[in-house]
């Protein structure tokens, strides 16, 4: 039976989750969700894509119903969640992607309006925090509430892992290189958030705060307080890197981080972690599902417990297949 799944957003990572759910046997997206949209819109970003292009089946709109090669999904338009029919579509995940619903009063509120379990597509400081591959095996069926992370939690979250697991990390500091997103501007102008955001996104680089690092402390306790860290958004259209540099408790070479990784890559990480010897740029990751990609030769040591790494990530469609995976995890636990 197919994980029945409402989509509440219908912005850059709703549309890229549908997209990846179109590669799954398991699950279907029953019920879009946005009140910014109409049927048409819905139809057309969908269809038409500038990063992942133009997508290959066929789509109509019939009233409120969007008509996907023939399988009906459900559209509305709600403001509230409690007001979101998930209950008429028999949805059993509900991905919270607007990034307004972070609170676990405001996300429980899909519970209400039919849907069994919630996943939050942004890092929330009052929920159970599972990323993929990192603890998400320590969900407990009696959460129904839940947070994915970020995307550049995903991409950091592996790297650390196995970093802290074989040497030990002291401390460390990260910074994320994030291409545009859709709430800059395309010329000076004012946003809800910082100044900096509001700026001419396609000709400056902008340093922002970003609370990627300290989710980190939540799904590794061990690191609380360990790392912090910061991003520029740069004016590129996707694909993000993540350069970390930590400080280490065990004396050791590149040489043997790069070991250590491979092995991770190779084994218990597989599908999560990846790594690349080619000396590669950022659109050599469009479409790259792994969460975080190790560059080994862009890593650099001061010492033997200082160093520098660097893992690529594809901040929409990697962080969608984690979403998805997430949901197959929780789900089958949920009803078992």
């Amino acid at each position: 039976m197919k994980i029945r799944i409402g989509i509440n957003g219908y912005g850059r990572i709703g549309r890229s989750v549908h997209r990846a759910s179109l590669e799954r046997e398991n699950i279907e997206i029953v019920h879009i969700n946005d009140p910014l949209m109409t049927p048409e819109y819905i139809k057309y970003l969908l269809k038409y894509d500038t990063i992942q292009g133009k997508l290959p089946y066929q789509l109509e709109t019939l009233d409120n119903n969007l008509i996907l090669n023939g399988q009906t999904v459900r559209l509305s338009f709600e403001r509230e969640p409690d007001l979101i029919p998930w209950r008429n579509s028999s949805v059993d995940i509900v991905l919270e992607c607007t990034g307004q619903f972070k609170s676990n009063e405001k996300a429980s509120l899909h519970l209400k309006s039919g849907a069994k379990l919630v996943i939050i597509s942004a890092i929330t400081t009052d929920t159970p925090i599972y990323v993929y591959g990192i603890n998400h095996t320590s969900y407990n069926k009696s959460v129904r509430v839940m947070s994915n992370a970020s995307c550049t939690t995903n991409c950091l979250a592996p790297v650390v892992k196995v970093l802290h697991e074989n040497f030990g990390i002291v401390e460390g500091l990260m910074t994320s290189v994030w291409p545009n997103m859709a709430r800059q501007n395309i010329v000076d102008g004012t946003t809800r958030d910082f100044k900096r955001s509001g700026r001419c996104a396609i000709t400056n680089i902008a340093p922002l705060t970003t609370p990627a690092a300290d989710a980190i402390g939540e799904i590794i306790p061990s690191l609380k307080g360990k790392l912090k860290s910061m991003t520029f958004f740069v004016p590129t259209h996707a694909v993000a890197v993540v350069d970390l540099t930590v400080k280490l408790s065990k004396p050791t070479n590149y040489q043997n981080i790069v070991k250590v990784i491979k092995e991770a890559a190779d084994g218990n990480l597989k599908g999560i972690l990846g790594y690349t010897e080619d000396e590669v740029v950022s659109s050599d990751f469009m479409h790259e599902s792994l969460s975080s990609i190790f560059d080994i030769n862009a890593g650099i040591a001061l010492n033997d417990t200082f160093v520098k790494l660097i893992s690529w990530y594809h901040n929409e469609w990697g962080y969608s297949n984690r979403l998805l995976d997430l949901s197959n995890y929780v789900y089958k636990q949920f009803n078992s």
